[in-house]
């Protein structure tokens, strides 16, 4: 039990330090940022319920206001902003990517984690990030005012998919790596 949380923790503190990396803003509100790769490795290295238990303890330093997200950001207006599907899809993010790692065990770690972190950690998150987007740009709308379609908030994020993709291979790297040379700490797998 206590190995478990000490590196859900320690999970959580890696997304957090890779919110320090500076982000590279974007004109629409979504920044590029690399707390993601931290999402992805969490549930590959953590599995399923560990991974999204750190990002859960993120979220809720998030929701206390602490400035833990990329750009020194944090506080429950986050969770209502352009980002906040991406924020909130990090935790069925980090879970899918560790159920895939944990189910798929006849690969290579490095290709399973690659694959759960392509599912997960882009496809759930995006899934989710586009809708919230879109909602969040269609609320408040007044008559005059033209709806963003879900296919424009679509191509909006689009361009973000090959530095996430460069993510989920890192993330495999990563997770090999782990694997390699300190296999006891690769959960995912255990």
């Amino acid at each position: 039990m206590e190995r478990n949380l000490t590196l859900i923790t320690v999970f959580a503190a890696l997304i957090v330090v890779l919110g320090l990396v500076p982000a590279i803003p974007l004109g629409f509100g979504v920044p590029i940022t690399l707390q993601s790769l931290g999402v992805m490795l969490a549930g590959a290295v953590l599995g399923s319920w560990r991974g999204a238990l750190a990002v859960l303890l993120v979220q809720g330093l998030v929701a206390l206001g602490l400035p833990v997200l990329a750009g020194g950001r944090g506080g429950l207006g986050i969770f209502v902003g352009p980002t906040a599907g991406f924020l909130i899809g990090w935790l069925p993010a980090a879970f899918v990517t560790g159920f895939i790692v944990e189910r798929i065990r006849a690969l290579p770690v490095a290709v399973a984690a690659g694959i759960g972190s392509v599912l997960g950690g882009i496809g759930v998150l995006y899934a989710l990030g586009i809708v919230g987007f879109w909602l969040f740009k269609n609320a408040g709308m007044g008559p005059e005012d033209t709806p963003m379609s879900l296919w424009t908030a679509t191509l909006i994020m689009a361009p973000f998919i090959p530095g996430d993709l460069v993510k989920a291979v890192l993330a495999g790297m990563i997770a090999r790596t782990i694997a390699r040379y300190r296999p006891s700490a690769l959960i995912a797998r255990a």
